[in-house]
């Protein structure tokens, strides 16, 4: 029986054939110049951050390096905002100083390329790749920073690898991606996540490798606990109009989350004739780069957005409307959590609204109210 060599396919369905030889249907995709297995000598990696971490965030730092030096994978189960990707700065030095190979992955495109300028900014001395879609024509560093899809260009080569948002699409339940990363590495990983499923907490405790936890933001504050407001669709709506225009009032940003694109645009649509100066996106959205960075920059009071902004954005003052959250077949525990940990996580504003709108209460939304209240505890 055929076995796919690179993501370990068997399945009869995913095998084609050309000139007599299998081949595989599930990762023909991907397929491309591959990183060279070139000698990586000890570099002195200083970091030079402009904050010092917490006492909790030194702790697993240190505890994190501890792990890889005597061979154990670990878990970082972290709160949205608690500074965890400061967290694994430090075992990414350790790997660069000994002369290893490190990498960090994430699931989507725009996080890997925020992550590149806030590592070149913490690794000035260090040379630092991004690798991501196109951009692919340098593939080796002292830190390789890559999307998950292009992880197939890195078989049996990273002795470190940090993989954040491990709960995000299309990361999650993707067997081949899962296959592509357990490939490429060649030593040990540490996972992060605000979010992991208990599964996979349950599958490191049986392994033996450690799962570290942190239920606190950085700045002690709690994390903002979503307020549900049960409507019918058209006043929900409404309600969203006379929103925007008391945040457009105080001066305060706002995403408003909308479950599929379709939705999303309609919204925009409806907003857009009473509340002027937003703005969508969406993964289909062309220039959302662009729309982001002008958000970012305070060009725009709103954006209606699909979960393509429920991670790795961190923006002063910004509050979040959920339209429609009750939409089960998107909206899970999880990424309610996800979405509600895009407030408050600056040391200058660490609160904010965050308000879920919807027809009915699921217990997608309990839980994630539920669990957000839980991790407030541990103040």
């Amino acid at each position: 029986m055929f076995c796919c060599p690179r993501c370990g396919n068997k399945e009869e369905k995913y095998i084609g054939y050309k000139n007599g030889e299998p081949y595989c249907r599930k990762c023909i995709i991907f397929s491309g110049e591959e990183a060279r297995d070139v000698p990586h000598p000890p570099k002195k990696a200083p970091l030079s951050l402009t904050y010092k971490l917490s006492e909790e965030q030194s702790n697993l730092s240190r505890r994190i390096v501890e792990n890889f030096v005597n061979g154990v994978d670990t878990l970082v189960y972290a709160v949205c905002g608690s500074g965890k990707t400061e967290i694994s700065f430090g075992v990414l030095a350790y790997a660069i100083s000994h002369g290893l190979r490190a990498g960090f992955a994430l699931p989507r495109r725009d996080v890997v390329i925020e992550l590149y300028w806030r590592i070149m900014k913490a690794f000035p001395n260090n040379k630092i790749v991004a690798v991501y879609g196109d951009h692919h024509r340098r593939l080796e560093g002292d830190i390789v920073i890559l999307t998950t899809h292009q992880l197939y260009r890195y078989p049996d080569y990273f002795d470190l690898l940090v993989m954040d948002e491990i709960d995000a699409f299309p990361f999650k339940g993707n067997d081949v991606l899962i296959a592509l990363y357990k490939k490429s590495l060649r030593g040990h990983c540490v996972l992060m996540s605000a979010t992991p499923s208990k599964a996979l907490i349950k599958e490191f405790h049986k392994k033996d490798h450690e799962v570290l936890e942190l239920m606190t933001r950085f700045h002690k504050k709690p994390i903002p606990v979503p307020k549900l407001e049960i409507s019918l669709s058209f006043v929900q709506t409404l309600k969203i109009i006379k929103k925007l225009r008391e945040y457009k009032k105080e001066g305060k940003p706002c995403f408003v989350f909308a479950p599929t694109i379709d939705l999303c645009e309609s919204l925009y649509w409806k907003l857009s004739f009473l509340v002027k100066n937003g703005n969508y996106v969406h993964s289909q959205r062309p220039q959302k780069e662009e729309i982001i960075d002008d958000f970012k920059k305070g060009k725009l009071d709103y954006l209606v957005t699909t979960s393509v902004l429920e991670r790795g954005v961190t923006i002063k003052n910004l509050q979040v409307l959920v339209f429609h959250a009750d939409t089960k077949s998107i909206y899970d525990s999880a990424t309610l959590i996800q979405i509600a940990g895009r407030v408050g996580r600056k040391m200058d504003s660490p609160d904010g609204d965050v308000i879920f709108y919807a027809e009915k209460e699921t217990e997608e939304i309990a839980d994630a109210i539920r669990t957000i209240k839980h991790y407030n505890t541990f103040l």
